[in-house]
């Protein structure tokens, strides 16, 4: 019996045939090109590691989502259709799907190049979506195809396909900030593996399977078939039970996945092994590199599930990532080493003699070769010194750069052979060939990234000379930057000592200035951006880890202490209301929410129910913004009650799309239990009672409260005190920041994280008591009571034209009626409340405000219509 590649002599033609007269050629020559454009690209960027934005990243992705996922396409599909004995399936949506494929990749990388993303996520969509369509095929070859021995293969070609689809949907949230700092680790953990055991990993497994016993000159066994089938039951099963628990945290469990893979990739071992005879192979440089390479994939899986079990996961991502190296140079780039040098001579020559000829070109001084590319991925794998890393790199480059030498020999020979009326499928083979020894250069060189060597101290572009330096420590841990925001005067020169004290590297990067290179844990290095006489901004350049936090944002003040004006936008929302025009009219049917007190209702035990749920309401004039609600409203009811009340409050989680808790200040137990995160559709009874008064908040309890408290789920707890007296109005207002924006999305977040909202508001919505004023008549007395809801900024609340004659904060007063002294603000930081109260002298209109004039402006704004 023979393998399906066999070359043509001896084998039977049919499917080549096939293939040659399908027009198939010229589909797999512009596959090429693309695959070659890919490589180009790689290439390219390499060189500009020092220059480039996440150069490193860039490369790889170029090599692997560009170069590698476009040739897995086209041959997993053309394998298919030989292995299963299948109809060819129809050019144009083939070429449909491969362009589709291309124009999502372009679309993520230029995406993630140019943070933008809106662009990433379609991206990724029109990636799942076309690497789905592949899938179907894949899937639909097999219904009724003639199928054969190694039918089980194409088996390999769709779980690769599967494996796309979950790294592309990984890869999108880590991209885009939606993995949170908390799940960050493991999810990019889950990315790496599913992409590289999957994507790479699982196609190239599969077709060792021919190629093996071919390049070795003998048939395949009889287990072979049987084989495949465990093979692909162990590592499929094993990378879906890493995958899955990585994303989950679940270390042990990851653990067994990774082994289960390892195993399954041991019994492949095992059969290839037992295929060796004892007869000389038809190539033994081939087979000598396939073998090479895959031991290079068992070490680096046996290495892998060490890692992981040695060390929490969140600090097994360096060392995963050191892992990269083994995969793509030792194991990815030999085996397409090999492949070649076994492929080439069958595919150019006309006859045996020829063949022989250019095989004997393409194993020279294979033995040499080999031996400094294993030698220098095991020093690029091993935690060595750097001037040992760039050894290693050489090692592993001087025979990629050979094999391109010999390649080339081989191809202008081949080429020559063409003008003789030779193969018709030089064209194709010229492509492949090209592509796949580029593809060899761009993992060396990609490799040679995320270098921390360079200077010590980065000097950047400032203007003019500093009359005064100042150096300030900044700390890279747990996704975020630690100051996230300096203050500076302006023109002082400012430089910034940089310590990365995370598990994973990161850098610093300032906008128009320099960037630290890669920082490992406990490194550090210093930039000096010069005299510094505009806001800039600073962040990690690692994909994903912007948008997840990692910023830092620098304020130049002029010597009276004002803020500089905005530069780009990055801080320009500060003391904005972000481009509102809080003049403009209400949509039609709009209704003001009631800012009066509801009186104290009969009896001691109050029950509520809050559902949390999702609403779109207008935050201010003609914008409308979904947020995410205790009851449908921003904030929520207003709990009112006496001292002694006892309060039960029914959280229902009617969100369906994430888990709420529930935080009452008011009261005084064990969180444990009472404020814990509900899942989508369950109930959480929350029982308190009421034992002090004053003015209380009430929000999200879950995790990113930022995120929850943010986007309105926040309200107000009034509680009391003995013997207050009654007035004749009594109002609740509740002060907050708007965030415009999808609730979650990277550029929201990072509005947050910066506290530079859209607008300040009082009961969520900016300006509404402007247009829709409160009333009183001339003598009567009013009480407001005020609490500071945030997330992030107080409230100093002021009445124009008035005086407060009681003031009553955080539980006590500071003031009351009688006394000679009187009061101008309620002044509260973030979760304080409080009431003040005051009489009207005279009809008239009269604004409060929060008297932080950004606030004030931008919203946080209302008005009090006095009649006489």
């Amino acid at each position: 019996m023979t393998s399906q590649l066999d070359p043509p002599s001896a084998t039977a033609s049919r499917y080549p045939n096939r293939f040659k007269q399908s027009g198939l050629k010229a589909r797999h020559l512009r596959a090429h090109t693309l695959v070659v454009a890919w490589l180009v690209l790689a290439l390219l960027t390499t060189t500009a590691q020092q220059t480039l934005p996440i150069a490193r990243w860039l490369a790889i992705h170029l090599f692997l989502l560009g170069a590698a996922t476009t040739a897995i396409v086209v041959w997993s599909e053309h394998f298919a259709v030989a292995l299963l004995h299948a109809k060819l399936p129809d050019e144009r949506w083939s070429d449909a799907r491969l362009a589709a494929v291309n124009l999502a990749v372009a679309g993520v990388l230029t995406g993630v190049w140019a943070d933008l993303p809106v662009l990433i996520g379609i991206a990724c969509a029109l990636l799942v979506a076309a690497i789905t369509a592949h899938l179907v095929v894949l899937v639909r070859m097999g219904r009724g195809a003639l199928g054969g021995r190694l039918a089980p293969i194409v088996g390999f070609y769709r779980a690769a396909a599967a494996a796309l689809v979950v790294g592309a949907v990984l890869g999108w949230m880590l991209a885009t900030g939606h993995a949170g700092p908390r799940y960050y680790s493991g999810l990019r953990l889950a990315h790496i593996h599913v992409m590289l055991l999957g994507w790479i990993g699982l196609p190239v497994l599969g077709t060792l399977f021919m190629l093996w016993p071919t390049v070795l000159g003998v048939r395949m066994t009889e287990r072979t078939t049987k084989v495949a089938r465990w093979v692909l039951s162990l590592t499929g099963g094993g990378l879906v039970i890493a995958v899955a628990a990585l994303a989950a945290g679940w270390r042990w469990a990851a653990v067994t996945g990774v082994v289960t893979y390892g195993a399954g990739a041991g019994v492949a071992v095992e059969l290839f092994a037992r295929t060796v005879r004892r007869r000389r192979p038809i190539s033994s440089a081939a087979a000598c590199t396939l073998g090479a390479a895959t031991g290079w994939l068992i070490a680096g899986v046996i290495a892998d599930a060490a890692i992981l079990a040695i060390g929490p996961l969140t600090e097994a991502s360096d060392g995963v990532g050191s892992l990269v190296p083994v995969w793509l140079a030792g194991f990815v780039a030999q085996v397409l080493i090999g492949a070649l040098t076994y492929l080439l001579p069958i595919v150019l020559g006309t006859g045996p003699k020829e063949r022989a000829t250019l095989r004997a070109v393409l194993e020279s001084g294979w033995l040499v070769r080999s031996t400094a590319l294993n030698a220098g991925v095991a020093l690029l794998a091993l935690p060595l010194p750097n001037v040992v890393g760039t050894v290693g790199l050489l090692l592993a480059a001087a025979p990629a750069v050979a094999f391109l030498a010999l390649t080339v020999r081989v191809l202008v020979r081949g080429v020559g052979r063409a003008g003789e009326g030779g193969s018709s499928r030089r064209p194709v083979l010229l492509g492949s060939a090209a592509g796949v020894v580029l593809i060899v250069l761009a993992v060396m060189v990609a490799n040679s990234g995320g270098s921390t060597d360079g200077p010590a101290v980065a000097a950047g572009t400032g203007n003019g000379a500093a009359t005064v330096t100042r150096t300030v420590n900044v700390t890279l841990a747990n996704m975020r930057i630690q100051p996230g925001r300096i203050d500076v005067t302006k023109g002082t020169g400012l430089k910034l000592k940089v310590t990365n004290k995370d598990a994973q590297r990161h850098d610093l990067k300032v906008d128009g200035g320099p960037t630290t290179p890669l920082l490992s844990r406990g490194e550090s290095r210093t930039l000096d951006l010069g005299a510094v006489t505009r806001n800039r901004t600073a962040w990690c350049t690692l994909p994903g880890h912007r948008a997840a936090g990692m910023t830092l944002a620098i304020v130049v003040k002029s010597s009276t202490g004002e803020t500089a004006a905005g530069h780009d936008g990055h801080m320009s929302m500060a003391g904005s209301s972000g481009g509102l025009d809080l003049a403009a009219d209400f949509s039609h049917g709009w209704k003001p929410r009631g800012a009066a007190l509801a009186p104290v209702a009969g009896g001691t035990l109050r029950r509520i129910e809050l559902h949390a749920v999702r609403r779109t309401i207008e935050v201010a004039p003609g914008v409308k913004q979904q947020m995410w609600t205790f009851g449908g409203t921003a904030p929520g009811p207003t709990l009112h009650g006496k001292v002694g009340d006892v309060f039960e409050v029914t959280l229902v989680n009617d969100d369906p799309t994430m888990g709420h808790g529930i935080d009452l200040h008011a009261g005084s137990l064990a969180p444990d239990q009472a404020m814990r995160t509900i899942r989508p559709g369950q109930r959480l009874v929350y029982r308190f009672r009421a034992d002090r008064a004053g003015a209380w908040l009430y929000h999200c309890s879950t995790a990113p409260m930022l995120q929850h408290m943010g986007n309105g789920m926040y309200g107000a707890v009034i509680i009391d005190p003995p013997g207050l007296a009654k007035v004749d109005h009594e109002y609740v207002l509740v002060s907050s920041e708007l965030y415009l924006g999808t609730p979650g999305s990277a550029v929201q977040v990072a509005k947050m994280r910066h506290d530079t909202p859209d607008a300040w508001a009082f009961n969520g919505v900016a300006a509404q008591y402007a247009k829709a004023p409160l009333m009183a008549k001339a003598g009567e007395r009013a009480r407001f009571w005020v609490v500071a809801a945030g997330p992030s900024d107080g409230i100093s609340f002021h009445i124009v034209g008035t005086v407060f004659d009681t003031v009553y904060k955080e539980g006590t007063y500071l003031l009351k009626p009688g006394r000679p002294g009187g009061s101008q603000v309620l002044d509260l930081a973030v979760a304080e409340g409080g009431f003040v109260e005051t009489t009207f002298p005279a009809g008239g209109h009269y604004s409060f405000v929060d008297h932080d004039m950004r606030h004030a402006e931008a919203g946080a704004m209302g008005m009090v219509e006095v009649s006489k």
